[in-house]
């Protein structure tokens, strides 16, 4: 009985043992391009986007392929500063905005899968300030006041990741209302010395703009799923990131505060002029947030900056079933329900998980990209796609904003990848 116990324990640990070797725990890079890949389709992506820079449409930009844990593309185009100059590197560091929020999502889950709280519960048990949540009625811009009732229901946690809360960003009334009472407008971004729980707290006094559950509108949910995530770690969340995602995952060039060597590595916030030549963005909150004032505000909806190939590890995590780096971060059965539409027709053709856009059936015609692969981004100019039936991940950074040149360069990466697959 013994040895049959024995047998049994060794197959079992040879079966994961050879499981986990399937699972690719580090990137290679490698110059030989897979069969699976045409290389002269893919270097098209080259004479493209060196034509989209030198040309002034784009400042910089840097792409990124993984296909079996093999990088089969990875370079920087433009320049890190165009007045200084100096030239963009795979290793320069971008202002990453709501990518954020995929990464405070997977923080958050670790701890449900610790048993700490459930999806369905309102989030007032915890942040008791979001109890008796009121929907606004009716807005007076002359005074900032407002008609509201009493909301159907508590907002839920699932609400807040899936943006069916009520909690959106705001617009040109409700921002009136959040600049009268202390939140930071401009997608939460802020060098004033103030914490991300202390923020919370305020715009758990804000009316929502529809009852909890009712509709989709991208919102700042994330930003009270980062302060429930310190309630209930007793860590403040770039604690939690570091110890949690970060440092398992080797995410060493990713952070809300960047250091003096990180800072020189920021490649320069641009826009457009009238003329749609590139300029410096003149939002010193923008360009600065990372590095500069009181450094407190950690949003968890858009505050991180790093580099494409930190993000990639991230992303690879997630394609992998929770797991890379010799780490599992997530359980396989966890990442199966962020791949879950989570919010049916509320977005029409696109559906949503608790974190990433999802590409459904229905959006399937509009695109190369595979039925059920998963994408976002930042509003930046980074952004990205998890492909699991190609068992690929896509990135292209940029930081530029507004793009008014009618130029999607995400879209233009995305078909030059897909149609280079044979």
């Amino acid at each position: 009985m013994r040895i049959v116990i024995i047998y049994i324990f060794l197959v079992l640990f040879i079966c994961n043992k050879a499981y986990s070797q399937l699972i690719p725990q580090h990137f290679v890079f490698s110059n030989k391009i897979p069969k699976k890949f045409d290389a002269q389709r893919l270097n098209r992506i080259d004479t493209v986007f060196k034509k989209l820079v030198d040309t002034g449409v784009l400042p910089h930009t840097v792409t990124f392929i993984a296909n079996d844990g093999k990088v089969i593309h990875n370079k920087a185009y433009g320049w890190r500063n165009i007045e200084n100059k100096t030239a963009c590197t795979t290793s320069d560091i971008f202002r990453m905005a709501s990518q954020t929020k995929a990464i405070a999502v997977a923080a958050l889950m670790t701890y449900f899968e610790e048993g700490k709280f459930l999806l369905d519960e309102p989030v007032k048990k915890y942040i008791p300030e979001f109890g008796n949540p009121q929907v606004v009625v009716s807005f007076n811009a002359a005074d900032t006041t407002f008609v509201t009732h009493l909301a159907k229901s508590d907002i839920t946690i699932r609400q807040l990741l899936t943006h069916t809360s009520g909690i959106t960003y705001g617009n040109a009334n409700s921002r009136k209302f959040y600049e009268k009472i202390g939140i930071p407008t401009g997608s939460l971004l802020t060098n004033e010395p103030k914490t991300l729980g202390e923020v919370v707290k305020l715009l758990a006094k804000c009316p929502l703009e529809f009852d909890p559950g009712e509709k989709f509108t991208y919102g700042m949910g994330i930003d009270v799923i980062g302060y429930l995530t310190e309630i209930i770690s007793g860590k403040t969340i770039d604690k939690v990131l570091k110890e949690r995602i970060f440092n398992p995952l080797g995410m060493n060039e990713t952070r809300f505060v960047l250091n003096q060597q990180k800072m020189n590595r920021m490649v320069t916030l641009y826009q457009n002029d009238q003329d749609l030549n590139l300029k410096v963005n003149p939002n010193r909150t923008f360009q600065s947030y990372s590095y500069a004032g009181a450094q407190t505000f950690f949003s968890t909806g858009g505050g991180l900056c790093g580099t494409i190939q930190d993000y990639a590890k991230f992303l690879q995590m997630i394609l992998n079933g929770g797991e890379f780096n010799g780490h599992r971060i997530l359980s396989r059965k966890t990442i199966e329900m962020l791949h879950k539409n989570q919010v049916g027709d509320k977005r029409g053709e696109a559906g949503f998980g608790l974190a990433f856009e999802i590409y459904r059936k229905e959006y399937s015609y509009r695109t190369m990209i595979s039925e059920g692969a998963l994408h976002w981004g930042g509003m930046f100019g980074t952004d990205y796609i998890i492909d699991p039936k190609e068992n690929m991940i896509l990135l292209v950074y940029a930081n530029m904003m507004p793009n008014q040149t009618g130029v999607n360069y995400y879209n233009l990466f995305y078909n030059l990848v897909y149609q280079s697959i044979n």
